[in-house]
């Protein structure tokens, strides 16, 4: 499945990164993109789905001097149904070999 903005525009998931310094000194990295219950479009393909920000919203979610969890999490929600559109593509696209035009191309339910 493709799942994408109506209009073709690009979008951001909420995400998080951390560096962490073991007891010997060696830095790990780490990063995760944060879940939350699907929309209308995603829910007939998963029970979940990456938080989507909303464009206004992504300077307050990167912004490091901004640490008031209310605000921050109510921007953890399903992103505007009415927004996306989804449809199936070809399984040659579970291969990293293929990296064609082809890979996003609408095909029929098979």
């Amino acid at each position: 499945m493709r799942i994408m903005m109506k209009n073709g525009e690009l979008f951001s998931f909420a995400g998080l990164f951390d560096t962490w310094t073991k007891p010997n000194g060696e830095k790990l990295h780490s990063c995760t993109i944060i879940t939350t219950k699907p929309n209308e479009i995603v829910s007939d393909i998963h029970d979940r789905m990456p938080v989507i920000l909303r464009q206004e919203d992504e300077d307050l979610w990167l912004d490091r001097e901004w640490f008031d969890p209310d605000l921050l999490g109510s921007l953890l929600v399903p992103f505007d149904a009415g927004q996306m559109r989804a449809y199936p593509v070809s399984t040659m696209v579970g291969s990293p070999k293929n990296d064609v035009p082809e890979c996003i191309e609408e095909v029929s339910w098979q």
